[in-house]
């Protein structure tokens, strides 16, 4: 069985990319671009790790990453943001990793396949 990863991006363009690139590498994924349906999404799903954006309109990537982080002790959570200067002491933020969306799609790719292993 394959395993699954959560897309949690309210950017439409880069959510349908992650989309495909998970796809493509064999991953079932499922994606939405609320952190509060996120949180539904999880009661009712098995969910391998999650990718996370930090700014969301609903919820900060942040805060639902701490929630998910407690409820789903462990999930693996990817935070992806645009911007460089959120990269701090990631175990105050309950990720597993962190991203920069301009970085290129592969590191971001093999950051999932380490942690799925």
């Amino acid at each position: 069985m394959s395993k699954r990863i959560l897309i949690v991006e309210d950017e439409e363009n880069m959510r349908l990319l992650l989309e495909e690139e998970f796809s493509d590498e064999g991953f079932e994924t499922i994606s939405t671009a609320s952190g509060k349906n996120a949180i539904e999404i999880l009661k009712e799903n098995v969910i391998d790790l999650a990718t996370i954006d930090i700014e969301m309109p609903d919820m900060n990537g942040l805060e639902l990453a701490g929630l998910l982080r407690k409820e789903y002790p462990e999930l693996k959570i990817i935070l992806l943001t645009a911007y460089s200067h959120y990269k701090q002491d990631l175990s105050s933020w309950a990720a597993d990793a962190y991203i920069v969306k301009s970085s290129d799609l592969n590191e971001l790719k093999e950051t999932v396949k380490e942690l799925l292993k």
